[in-house]
């Protein structure tokens, strides 16, 4: 590492190893040589006059070496041209294929064909990691399904729900982003084999106008590139609106991320839920007892920049002219694998909070107890009613004890005394014996189906979501417990 040069946080503090392999120099340049000999393998087996060493002798060279980075370099420098320096360090190290490499094939048969297999594996590599946050959410929402907890409307006070209830909502996003993904994946077609323009001139005279070989060689580098399907109309590059399409699908995840953390500040700023604190972690260099939620705070501003990212992949594919303009190439060099990497950081963080996150029953308790007179007043105006007060009548005088209550409350900071005001009343006597934490203060009264919304989601949806990652959810918490 270089310390007197820029390094990106991304790679020194935030995303994981997998992925900055993923989107590093030497399995960039290694999948444009497995492109290559992907298209003399298919060429050959079309009768095409490609020896048989040339592709041993790529094989053997497939990997990237150090060396070979500094023979392209120098050939870049002269020519001014990264694929053309790139084939020819190529065949230095595979000299029988030096005249048959890169065969009828424009530049962007391998850049293009190499960011999709990065597309592609990209979100593969997110899609687990996104599952196992919401396994260990779901698993926090069943544990805390029935704990009552203030509920909020407009940043105010409103009817309880429970700490598993507000959590299995953050899971409903995250179940709508393993979607998007999904969708996203099973969407990406390989650009193939289509030459300058698309049309694939180049390689209908190579095969004297067999337009059913030039079809077989587009579907045979389809199928060893893993793709199920190809772009039959691409034109010089794959359709940017791909790159616009995922932009938005890995935006829209940091948005849930952003929300989640935000939540997770709120209730961490009322003492109600901490994310996970460090034995020897500090808080803040000056105040010593602080325990700051820095890594929500994290998870907000990373997600803050990966929403950004999309308006410069709506412009490129804006922008590009007719078959093919160059003004995509230096914006998505370092965008594309920025946004992977945002996203990966954010699926790390995520999963660190989900793992372990702290709830004080005491103080989520206390702070309901302090609204909870106010909210059981429409239950005592119908306890009233059927004990055969006057509805009206009871309605005015809650109302007017109720605002003595709230400016006690407001006006002097103290407790919320509404339910002594009740029954020192004479009017509520009826009701009185029913003021009891067992029954009108019972707080399990008033979250209503959150418990069973909680089971019958993780059930319904959460199960059948996590399904196709049950496997590597598994792997992971037994790599946690070191079984």
């Amino acid at each position: 590492m270089s310390y007197d040069e820029w390094q990106s946080p991304l790679g020194g503090r935030y995303a994981s190893k997998e992925m900055l392999k993923l989107f590093s120099a030497r399995t960039r340049a290694s999948t444009w040589r497995q492109l290559w000999i992907w298209l003399a393998e298919a060429e050959k087996e079309l009768g095409l006059d490609i020896p048989q060493e040339a592709i041993t002798q790529m094989e053997a060279a497939k990997v990237m070496s150090d060396d070979d980075f500094q023979v392209a370099a120098v050939e870049e420098k002269r020519r001014r041209h990264d694929v053309m320096a790139h084939v020819h360090a190529f065949g230095e190290r595979a000299p029988a294929a030096a005249g048959k490499i890169h065969l009828g094939a424009t530049s962007c048969y391998v850049t293009d064909n190499a960011d999709l297999i990065f597309l592609r594996d990209g979100l593969s590599l997110l899609l687990p990691k996104i599952a196992k946050c919401v396994k260990k959410l779901s698993d926090f929402a069943v544990e805390y399904k029935a704990m009552p907890c203030l509920g909020y409307t407009h940043g105010q006070p409103a009817q309880p729900i429970t700490v598993g209830r507000r959590a299995i909502q953050w899971i409903e996003s995250l179940l709508m982003d393993l979607r998007n993904i999904e969708r996203a994946r099973s969407d990406l077609r390989f650009r193939g084999v289509k030459g300058t323009t698309g049309t694939q001139a180049s390689f209908l005279e190579l095969f004297h106008g067999d337009h059913a070989k030039v079809k077989q060689l587009d579907e045979l580098v389809t199928k060893k590139a893993g793709f199920q399907k190809r772009s039959i109309l691409s034109v010089q590059t794959y359709n940017r609106k791909i790159d616009f399409d995922i932009a938005n699908v890995l935006a829209s995840f940091a948005t849930t991320c952003e929300h989640i953390g935000t939540d997770i500040r709120h209730l961490a700023m009322v003492k109600e839920l901490e994310e996970p604190f460090e034995k020897d972690q500090i808080g803040s260099s000056a105040m010593a007892y602080k325990r700051n939620p820095m890594r929500s705070e994290r998870m907000c501003s990373l997600a803050r920049k990966l929403t950004t990212l999309p308006q410069g992949f709506a412009a490129t594919y804006a922008h590009q002219w007719f078959e093919r303009s160059l003004d995509d190439s230096a914006i998505r060099r370092i965008d594309i694998p920025e946004m992977f990497l945002l996203a990966d950081a954010l699926s790390i963080l995520l999963e660190n909070v989900s793992s372990g996150l702290v709830v004080y029953p005491a103080v989520v308790n206390s702070r309901l107890q302090q609204e909870l007179p106010f909210m059981a007043t429409e239950t005592m105006i119908m306890r009233m009613a059927e004990k055969g007060a006057s509805r009206q009548e009871t309605h005015e005088q809650i109302r007017v004890l109720s605002h003595q209550a709230g400016a006690v409350v407001k006006q002097e900071g103290q407790a919320n005394d509404l339910v002594e005001r009740i029954r020192k009343e004479k009017f509520f006597e009826p009701i009185w014996t029913e003021l009891t934490e067992d029954d009108l203060l019972n707080p399990a009264k008033f979250i209503g189906r959150s418990p069973e919304q909680v089971e019958e989601f993780v059930e319904e949806e959460v199960q059948p979501a996590l399904e196709p990652y049950k496997n590597q959810i598994q792997s992971s918490r037994a790599a946690e417990l070191n079984i």
